[in-house]
Parts: C-alpha cells; structure tokens; sequence
C-alpha cells in the first residue's frame, strides 16, 4: 500500500512509485526546487556521536542544505586557516581566539563545543627523570606538539594558576609548524624537534623530561615502562578541578566564514540551533541504556556520575553553563602572548546566539 504526503502545491510525494511515473518525477521536481530554495553549506566537522544526527541529515539546519564532511580536526583547521575551504567548520578555540584579538578574523563563533577534554590525563614525562609532582616541571625541557594549540593553553594555564609553574620556566620543543606563525614573547624558549621525529619517542629516550600532548603518545601505548602519567589518578585530579573552578576545557568551537554571515546573518542561530538539537538527539539516544548504544560494560553508572558532577546538561553548548572555561581560556591566551589583547567573551561569538531567544507565551508555533 502507498503512502505519501502532501507538501505545498498539492504534489503528493508516494513512496514506492516507479521511478519513471508522472507523480515520481514530479516529486523529485518538487525536492530539486527545494533543496534549490535553501541555502547550501559545507560544514566540517569531525565524526562525533552529537553531531551525527546532522551528518546522517535527520536534523536538518532551518533553510539551509547542509553538506557534512567528516574530517578529523588537524585537517580542518590547516584547510580553513590557510585556504578557508569550508563554509563552517569546527575549529581551535586558541586559534580562533588569536585571530579575533588582531581585529581581523576571517570567521564569527556560535558557542557550540563539539570537542572538550580535562587534559591531566595528557601529561607524560619520562620515569627515569624524577618528576613525581607537577612543580618538579620547573626548568625542564617539555615537548608540545604546538604551542598554540588548546590543549596546551589550558594544560600552560593549569600548570601556572595550580602550580606555580609558568610558561617561561620550562624550555618547549615544538612537534609541527605553527599554524598561525604567531611570534611569542621574548621570555618563551622553543625549539622545534627534528624533522620526522616523534615527541613521545623523544620522550620514550629522555632526550626531553615531560610531554604535554592531545592524546596518548604511541610510546605509552606500547606500555614502556619509561612513559608514565604525571597524574596515575587523573580522573580524581579532574573532578576535583571541576569541583572547585567549573573549568571544563573547550577545545573546538564552531565557526561560519565572515563573508557568509554578513550576507546571511540568520545562517549563525539556525545552524547553532541545529547543533543545540543534535545534541540533544544523541543525549535521548545515550538514555536507552537497556540496550546500550556505546560500548562500555559501564555506561550508566558514567553517565550518572558525570551528571552529578556537571549537571543534567554533561557536554553544555551556550554561554551560561561554560562562562568560567571560556574566560580561562582567554586569560590563559593573553597571559601566554597568543593574543595581543585580553579578548572579551562577547567579541568571540556573533550576537544573536549570546542569549536565549526571548519567547513568551503564546509565541511559540
């Protein structure tokens, strides 16, 4: 039996009917002309499970067509900063930051976080040094993988405002090339690592004490014994870090290229809402835990312990909820010389996604 729909224009779109019928064909000449009739947009993000439900399409931004290329964030953020490729990408908050404060960023932020991580799990440092505590990092040498990038803002900033040890007293051996060129203070000491030379092999030798990463390093994944964390109970050392200073690290926003939204400034609230309902799409998929949709023998006891600690809203887009993270960011950024001015929050992100839409009763359709 067919069954079918009827959008405007008293077209009725039928499922099932051949692909050669007068009504198939002039259904897909409806679809065509309204796919024609939005705006069409090419977002890269990575592939993450709150914001799948873009990527597989069934939540669509209002009046937008939207091509979702899943790409890991590395490549987005060289493709967007260097050739700006992409309509809206995710990209680095520390980066994004950068740009904002010399007055000419090429994109404008909705305060949509597809990527956060607490970074004491990343620190690493070499068993054979005598590193046993965070201070001991004083007049090290530690590698980066670059110096700019988030993770080591707030791992920098964690450092100096936990444990008195600043940027400055630490000589940094860069992993890759900068993506910005930006030229730091004349206090910073960095180096670059040979070419083709990995961070944590270096780290693995000892030809470097500590290493601050954004994710495991392959020589502690190979379980050497000389590649330890400086923090064997990181998870603790996080929750209590939450606890005290609501700091959850941003690593990624999300941004439009400029040109976009100033010819189309509605494009920045409808695909901030997008992403707002994917999220909450994958928190509904996430709740059936009778038949999980992860696979983690644990999940539940997770999901009821991180809300306990963060609140009902565990992976929080807006501005509210992650004020305190965002400010730390830019502090961190400003003390650290990656901008050239303190950024102020609202500069970052365009004004119609600041605040709630202010609908009464009876507003609402």
């Amino acid at each position: 039996m067919l069954s079918g729909s009827k959008p405007r224009g008293g077209v009725a779109v039928l499922i099932g009917a051949g692909l050669d019928s007068p009504r198939s064909i002039r259904a897909t000449d409806y679809e065509r002309k309204t796919r024609m009739s939005k705006l069409r947009l090419t977002f890269a993000c990575g592939p993450y499970d709150r914001t799948q439900a873009l990527r597989d399409g069934s939540v669509q931004p209002e009046g937008i067509d939207l091509n979702y290329l899943a790409l890991q964030p590395a490549e987005i953020f060289w493709r967007m900063l260097q050739y700006r490729e992409f309509d809206a990408c995710e990209m680095s908050l520390s980066n994004y930051t950068s740009l904002v404060s010399d007055g000419d960023a090429p994109f404008i932020a909705i305060p949509a976080f597809p990527s956060r991580v607490f970074r004491h799990g990343y620190f690493f440092v070499n068993t054979d040094k005598g590193i046993r505590h965070p201070g001991d990092l004083k007049g090290r040498r530690g590698g980066v993988p670059e110096y700019s990038m988030t993770a080591a803002v707030y791992m920098r900033g964690l450092l100096e405002h936990e444990y008195g040890v600043r940027p400055s007293d630490v000589e940094w051996v860069q992993g890759r090339a900068d993506r910005l060129g930006r030229k730091l203070p004349a206090d910073i000491r960095l180096v670059h690592a040979p070419a083709g030379t990995e961070l944590g092999d270096m780290l693995e030798r000892g030809e470097i004490d500590f290493l601050m990463t954004a994710n495991n390093p392959l020589s502690f994944r190979r379980g050497n014994s000389k590649v330890q964390r400086l923090f064997p109970d990181y998870a603790a050392a996080e929750k209590d870090y939450y606890r005290r200073t609501k700091i959850y690290p941003i690593m990624h926003t999300v941004v439009i290229r400029r040109d976009i939204y100033e010819r189309d400034p509605w494009v920045t609230l409808a695909l901030y809402k997008a992403l707002c309902t994917a999220k909450d799409r994958c928190y509904h998929a996430l709740a059936e835990l009778g038949s999980s949709k992860v696979s983690s023998a644990w999940l539940q006891p997770l999901l009821e312990e991180e809300q306990a600690i963060i609140g009902p809203d565990w992976f929080p887009y807006g501005i509210m909820q992650n004020r305190p993270s965002i400010e730390a960011l830019l502090q961190y950024t400003h003390e650290h010389g990656l901008t050239s001015r303190r950024v102020k929050l609202e500069e970052l992100f365009a004004p119609s996604t600041l605040r709630d839409i202010p609908l009464g009763d009876g507003q609402q359709i």
